[in-house]
């Protein structure tokens, strides 16, 4: 890992565009003493270096050793405030926030009405726009300033705030409990993976039925609902019932396109939730629903309301990049989605700070399918490199599993008899060491382990029993997924039927549309 990565300053330096480092600027230079100031010479400095050098920004003279650390804090604060002041993210949450502060401010001077005036208004914006938390905070300050300056224009005033506290305290609780399960759904999905047997399933029901809270859906607003959908639909991945994950992933879409007015403020649940749609959409082979789900995604973020920053652009190249690629896998359109790859590596570059290496790892693994697919071995072996050899993809370890196995069948089809023994002998080592292998990848390592042995004149009779051994697991409830990452079947169906790939493909893809 680079020193870039490991310093903050000059990775936030490097973050900013060319119209945020000009209004730095500006507000720097808004008074003329700082102009000189050292902080701004050392901006400028990283602003130049291309990686992060100290030594440098010693001998530049601009700063001791000494005083470097407090430097770099004092700019890093400057950066900050100067980002805050930009109009770019003047987002509700922020501009709430900020009549909180003010505020509080009057409230310090003794201007308790004009502070009151300010605090009702925030108020109902908050509220309007499902900030409950800082609305609640609203409510507590109102309190503590009603204790010192009451007002006789509103009788009731102590019960009526008495009132709006405890329903905006009982909506965070509910809140609370509904994303701590989620979070926590999450996490097992991260450190466990899917269920992989009865046992597994009733840990995980267990666990879900013992932490979902009683609620009444008529009494939740957006926020409970959110958090109330995602709950389900890590639930409904866990367990592998994708048909449940489709119906919760929907409501959680619905959700957005019925309070419109929430998508600008929340944009990454908003793209998240599409991304989970899509997912459970593929994992259906919903292939008419899914191209006008993306199709409706793409024209939301090219809207001029939805809001753009780093964050957001990087999701949302990840997001509809992975999900144009699942389309022409569910269509068997390989040799369509070739122009996708030089789109994908140059997004890959440009936002290689914002995307963690599991998701680049997964695009890896798909171009090389979307290469497999359309018969280029080569180029699905060379993806495929780029994850085995990874040491620093600690999560998800069946991506890694599936990787291996694919590319022992790339290794296969592409002629590489010597490569193929010897990535047989890492696979398998690998797969052992996983110890929890699927059937499917047994079947698949048996197979390949004895192609030696078989004669030319016997193979087409060893795939159709492999085909037959493998198709018993087409719709077991633990097994299928394993066909969602490498769809074996068609591939061998590829071979008895002496067919390319993306035609079994697509011939399915059209006898299934709906």
């Amino acid at each position: 890992m680079t020193n870039a990565h490991q310093d903050a300053l000059f990775v936030l330096v490097k973050s900013l565009s060319k119209s945020e480092k000009r209004q730095f600027k500006l507000y720097v230079g808004r008074l003329g003493v700082n102009t000189d100031a050292k902080f701004l010479a050392l901006f400028n400095l990283l602003d130049k270096m291309r990686k992060y050098d100290e030594k440098q920004i010693l001998d530049s003279g601009i700063v001791k050793k000494s005083q470097l650390s407090n430097l770099k804090a004092h700019l890093y604060k400057q950066i900050l405030v100067s980002l805050r002041l930009n109009p770019v993210n003047q987002n509700v949450r922020i501009q709430i926030r900020e009549q909180l502060d003010f505020a509080t401010i009057l409230y310090q001077k003794g201007l308790y009405k004009q502070s009151l005036k300010i605090l009702e208004k925030a108020k109902s914006f908050a509220i309007e726009n499902e900030e409950k938390n800082v609305a609640y905070e609203i409510v507590e300050l109102e309190k503590v300033i009603e204790t010192q300056y009451i007002t006789r224009s509103i009788p009731d005033r102590a019960d009526e705030l008495a009132v709006e506290a405890k329903e905006l305290s009982a909506q965070n609780v509910m809140t609370s409990k509904l994303s701590n399960l989620s979070l926590q759904l999450y996490g097992m999905m991260l450190k466990v993976g899917y269920v992989r047997s009865d046992e597994d399933l009733q840990k995980v029901k267990g666990y879900f039925d013992e932490h979902l809270p009683k609620y009444d859906i008529e009494k939740l607003g957006f926020r409970e609902k959110l958090w109330l959908y995602k709950a389900h639909l890590w639930y409904s991945l866990l367990i592998q019932d994708f048909l449940s994950a489709y119906k919760y992933a929907s409501k959680w879409v619905d959700l957005f396109y019925e309070n419109e007015h929430m998508i600008p403020l929340n944009p990454v649940f908003f793209l998240k939730g599409n991304h989970y749609l899509l997912e459970s959409l593929f994992f259906v082979k919903y292939a008419s629903q899914f191209r006008q789900t993306l199709e409706r995604l793409e024209e939301q973020v090219q809207d001029s309301s939805f809001p753009k920053n780093d964050n957001i652009s990087s999701l949302a190249f990840l997001y509809i990049n992975t999900n144009k690629l699942n389309l022409h896998f569910l269509e068997g359109t390989f040799d369509k989605g070739i122009y996708l790859v030089n789109i994908i590596e140059y997004g890959i570059k440009k936002h290689r700070q914002q995307i963690d290496e599991h998701h680049i790892m997964l695009l890896y693994y798909k171009i090389a399918c979307l290469y497999f697919g359309n018969g280029d071995n080569k180029n699905c072996i060379a993806y495929l490199k780029k994850i085995i050899s990874n040491k620093k993809l600690k999560m998800r370890e069946d991506l890694m599993c599936f990787a291996r196995v694919l590319s022992l069948v790339a290794h296969y089809e592409a002629g590489m008899d010597y490569h193929l023994e010897v990535q047989l002998k890492s696979t398998y080592k690998f797969l052992l060491k996983m110890n929890d292998l699927h059937e499917v990848q047994k079947e698949m390592i048996k197979f390949l382990r004895n192609l030696g042995d078989i004669y030319p004149t016997d193979l087409k009779g060893e795939f159709q029993k492999l085909y037959n051994e493998l198709k018993k697991y087409e719709n077991h409830p633990y097994e299928k997924r394993a066909f969602l990452y490498l769809d074996i079947l068609s591939w061998l169906e590829s071979h008895l039927q002496n067919k390319p790939v993306s035609e079994i493909i697509r011939e399915k893809a059209l006898a299934f549309t709906r």
